[in-house]
């Protein structure tokens, strides 16, 4: 995994205070590919100014959780289902699948208003958000239907970035094995719900409504704009809308898992892409695809050669079952192919408090 040198705390520091400035957002990207026929699988690119240190962890079922609102009314819940999650800077959960093929995806929104807090309605710490959905929901429905209740509010947390705390802003996609999406937005407070199945692309700000109409502008989508190659967030949901509605129908599994990587992999962002006016726009970090159809988890960091999986079927989810890690930090650029019995039993992850 990639090592903090004094150019990436500089860099940390330059989008700390871009971030302040401006509201540009850091990039990443998703994109879903259901209709090929062979499984339901999510590409998304994890780009960041600096190593996140993240591992893979097991959760199994019946974890107890409270959302760590850092006031008196968090909600909380057992865990329904078991998941693999990668993390960030083991502190929250930035990517995942459950055991029925639920797949949440939180990308960098710098649009994102948590809104003020309502002590009537119980909280969830930002860190919790992704956890959560993978922790209770089969399907995307059942997630999309809880948001639209309310039933919780999400109140914002911070990473450290570079030794200094971040306001930490994120929107959340999700898909499930029948091939649904949605994307979830909160600005003004107010949660934004996005769900439909053609809804297969998402990258950073502007808000996806914006992105949506945006694509309009180009060839194929209604537009007569040739297709953008800048490393902007809308430029990189453009080419990822148009090379996910050119991919030819794979004739196998390989075909498939590379399809959404090769997509992927001409969105992300090379090594020294940063832009001085726009230091927040980042390289990638790593790479994963969840496949919900299988429930397979596939892995790649850009300094390792090679990429390792995760059969959810091979570990053991019960209630009462350890939790589980895969020390990606210290033992990643080592491990290869699928990597299902290096799991070993750990504490459990510490989520960090919500709470500005």
């Amino acid at each position: 995994m990639i090592q903090t040198s004094f150019r990436s705390r500089t860099l940390a520091w330059a989008v700390i205070l871009t971030f302040a400035g401006t509201g540009l957002a850091a990039a990443c990207s998703r994109v879903l590919w259901a209709d090929n026929g062979q499984s339901v699988v999510v590409a998304r690119n994890l780009d960041w100014v600096e190593d996140m240190r993240s591992n893979l962890w097991a959760f199994p079922r019946g974890i107890a959780r409270g959302g760590l609102s850092g006031d008196d009314n968090s909600i909380t819940w057992t865990s329904k289902y078991g998941s693999v999650a990668a993390s960030s800077y083991d502190v929250g959960t930035a990517d995942g699948i459950n055991e029925k093929g639920l797949i949440a995806n939180a990308l960098w929104l710098a649009a994102s208003d948590y809104g003020k807090r309502d002590q009537g309605v119980p909280g969830l710490s930002l860190s919790l958000w992704t956890q959560y959905m993978l922790d209770n929901f089969a399907t995307v429905a059942e997630a999309v239907a809880a948001t639209e209740k309310r039933d919780f509010q999400i109140v914002p947390t911070s990473f450290v970035v570079a030794g200094a705390d971040m306001a930490v802003t994120i929107h959340l996609s999700l898909a499930d094995a029948s091939g649904d999406s949605a994307i979830i937005e909160i600005t003004g407070g107010t949660p934004h719900v996005y769900h439909d199945r053609s809804y297969t692309v998402m990258t950073n700000d502007p808000p996806f409504a914006e992105q949506l109409k945006n694509l309009q502008r180009y060839q194929g989508f209604g537009g007569t704009e040739r297709l953008p190659g800048t490393t902007e967030a809308a430029d990189r949901f453009v080419r990822a809308a148009y090379y996910r509605q050119h991919l030819p129908k794979p004739s196998n599994y390989r075909e498939t898992v590379a399809g959404v990587l090769s997509i992927a992999r001409n969105v992300a962002q090379p090594f020294g892409s940063s832009d001085a006016r726009h230091p927040d726009l980042s390289h990638t970090i790593w790479r994963a695809v969840a496949d919900a159809t299988d429930r397979i988890y596939f892995f790649e960091s850009v300094l390792s050669p090679n990429i390792v999986w995760v059969r959810l079927d091979g570990l053991d989810f019960a209630a009462g079952a350890p939790v589980r890690k895969l020390d990606l930090v210290h033992e990643g650029g080592d491990l290869v192919g699928d990597v299902t019995g290096s799991f070993k039993p750990s504490e459990p992850l510490v989520f960090r408090k919500g709470g500005l």
